[in-house]
């Protein structure tokens, strides 16, 4: 029983019925099935260890040519000659019995099929012994202990295993996902197949393509790396790499543009014939849409997924502005629920028949001498409707800000502006002119491609996600992607100590200073998650009127994220943060602030998916740490007006009182 106390938590799952839960989608029979997954994960972690320590005495030299002997094994599927043991003599290894194929090359077929098998329980079946994929592996593990000295646990070897199949491994906030995905990234690229790691944001990708550079070398890969602003040049030998980090905009952009450069010869006939004279003059961008691995999945192919991505270019237009001015005069008339209808969930506009007939009436006027789009009903009606969206939908400081005379999107998953995107159908122009700034040209469609389409197109696709249990069943039935989620190496500390609701925003402020000044001053940390920058500047202003020293993010400040978050876990450190700190990075705690108690996290405003919320909490005890987390609601959010109208009409009324613990 000492032993069972003392042994690591991921080391103890086989001797816990129903610890290691495979995600909703995963029905399981019995309690052999899970214990049977369990004992897979610790034989094949016991396997790459085992190999990780032989590997780890060689020089860097013999650990490269290791890896180079492993290349035409992986491309043709024998099984290699036993690694010596300088303590010993050579042991042979056990021949390879892939569980879904003969050929282990064959794990990058363009088959739908899942690439192990088509049961998840497979994946970790002790029965399943892959020299291959065990002595690739060992390589990763022996470059990331020589040149990160840190060392891999089986909850992370299981990860790299489940993201060589089509998967979605969810592993909580701290789990380590950067370095888990090192190991299927490196499996493909030995075996020949280009390699697309792709994250939320350029400092996430620039971040890991530079950490990560070492390890790879040490295998004799190299690492890309495109940014947002690189030339085509740069991004085309980017690409050329074996293993390239890109966020999911610019790679979806660069397929997009490589789309513009093959017009001409779409279809296989044209491609054949197109290809006798060889490829488009400069070049395609990309190598073909071989592996990817997405960071923050569920982020990127659900949430992002929802808006098409469009490369257009500009339209001459002289009377946009004069258009837009008279669509926002007319818009300004009209009354809600009389003239039109706001459905915020879906965040659209519908015109009633007396809003339609109050346009029609005053289309005259409207149109003046300009060509007459106030004059056809249809197009009438479309910018109408856009100018009230304009209005009453997308609001300052929290859809977009203004920066440098220029209308920024702020991308509401991860409070990140998107310098490089428009709204379309003259929504961009309207919410310009109704900011009174000048009019960007109206834009003409060239491409588009929806996410679903575009990563769908992968031979081999897989990703890594703090959340994912929730939308498991989209994932499969989108994208055919089965949710596996992991246990974290230790047991987690986390208390969440339940919320409370306040009657209006300033009620809810108030109570989040009390908070933060309160855990602050016994030197613990304090994060506090807003929904919008205009959240966030609403509370700073009030940490400012009382003294308390503090420090905001969002999308006003993204470019000092890293230095923000490195030093968010220092001793009584208030740090108010849009959605932004939620996505890819950690906040470690400085010397001392575990045994005060950790991190606390302060959550002010519910999202509408729950993931959000989970990733904000999830910062608070990583890896096994102490922390805890809270939330301070109002009943004047958007989100209780929609759902919960009857309590926003109470409160409104005075009839609840200030606070309410929930």
């Amino acid at each position: 029983m000492a032993r069972h106390s003392a042994a690591p938590y991921a080391e103890r799952l086989s001797l816990v019925p129903g610890a290691f839960d495979l995600g909703a989608i995963a029905a399981w029979g019995t309690v052999d099935a899970r214990l049977a997954v369990c004992a897979g994960i610790q034989l094949h972690a016991r396997q790459v260890r085992a190999l990780a320590g032989r590997f780890a005495r060689l020089s860097d030299g013999a650990l490269l040519a290791e890896a180079a002997m492993l290349r035409p094994v992986l491309l043709r599927g024998a099984i290699p000659a036993p690694v010596p043991d300088a303590s010993g003599p050579a042991t042979a290894l056990p021949r390879v019995s892939d569980a879904f194929s003969p050929r282990v090359s064959d794990m990058f077929s363009p088959r739908v099929s899942d690439a192990f098998s088509p049961r998840v329980s497979d994946t970790f079946s002790p029965r399943v012994s892959d020299t291959p994929r065990t002595r690739v592996f060992a390589l990763v593990h022996a470059a990331v202990e020589r040149h990160l000295g840190m060392r891999y646990h089986a909850v992370q070897l299981a990860g790299g295993r489940a993201l060589t199949g089509r998967r979605i491994v969810e592993m909580a906030t701290g789990e380590g996902k950067t370095i888990t995905a090192i190991l299927p990234a490196a499996l493909a690229a030995l075996s020949g197949r280009p390699v697309h790691v792709v994250t939320v944001n350029d400092y996430l990708a620039e971040r890991d393509a530079n950490r990560l550079r070492p390890v790879y070398a040490a295998l004799g890969l190299t690492v890309g790396l495109v940014k947002q602003g690189d030339d085509v040049a740069d991004r085309r030998r980017a690409y050329a790499e074996d293993i390239t980090y890109v966020t999911n905009k610019e790679l979806a952009f660069d397929y997009l543009k490589d789309r513009i450069a093959t017009a001409a010869a779409r279809g296989s006939a044209r491609h054949a014939v197109a290809s006798l004279f060889g490829p488009p003059r400069g070049g395609l961008i990309l190598r073909g849409l071989h592996v990817a691995i997405v960071d923050e999945a569920d982020s990127v192919l659900i949430d992002e997924a929802r808006t098409p991505l469009i490369i257009s270019a500009d339209r001459p237009d002289e009377h946009m502005a004069e258009i837009a001015g008279r669509a926002l005069d007319l818009a300004r008339g009209f009354a809600a629920n009389d003239h039109y209808i706001l459905d915020e969930t879906s965040r659209a506009v519908h015109l009633t028949a007396q809003g339609r007939e109050r346009a029609g009436e005053r289309a005259g006027e409207m149109a003046g001498g300009m060509t007459g789009i106030f004059r056809a009903r249809q197009a009438r009606e479309q910018i109408v409707s856009q100018a009230l969206s304009a209005l009453h939908l997308f609001q300052r400081d929290q859809h977009y800000i203004v920066l440098d005379g220029k209308v920024q999107i702020v991308d509401e998953y991860t409070g990140r502006t998107m310098p490089d995107r428009t709204w379309e159908q003259g929504l961009h122009q309207l919410i310009e002119a109704k900011e009174g700034l000048e009019l960007s040209g109206a834009r003409e469609t060239l491409a588009r491609i929806t996410y679903q389409r575009f990563f769908n197109r992968y031979l081999q696709l897989s990703g890594m996600t703090g959340t994912g249990r929730e939308v498991a069943g989209e994932l499969r039935a989108v994208y055919g992607l089965r949710v596996v989620r992991l246990p974290t190496n230790r047991p987690p500390r986390r208390r969440y100590l339940g919320g409370t609701l306040t009657r209006d925003s300033a009620a809810r402020w108030a109570t989040v200073a009390d908070r933060s000044a309160a855990v602050a001053a016994r030197g613990r940390p304090v994060l506090v998650g807003t929904r919008s920058v205009e959240e966030s500047e609403a509370l700073a202003a009030v940490l400012t009127r009382r003294g308390l020293p503090h420090v905001v993010l969002n999308a006003r400040q993204d470019a000092d994220e890293a230095a923000v978050i490195a030093a968010a876990g220092s001793p009584g450190r208030i740090t108010v943060a849009t959605n932004m700190a939620g996505r890819g990075t950690d906040i470690e705690l400085a010397p001392g602030v575990a045994k005060a108690g950790g991190l606390h996290v302060i959550l002010t405003g519910y999202h509408d998916s729950t993931r959000i919320d989970r990733q904000l909490f999830g910062r608070a005890g990583r890896q096994g740490d102490p922390g805890t987390c809270e939330s301070v609601a109002t009943l004047d959010d958007p989100l209780f007006r929609r759902f919960a109208p009857a309590l926003t009409r109470l409160a409104a009324r005075g009839w609840l009182p200030l606070r309410l613990m929930l």
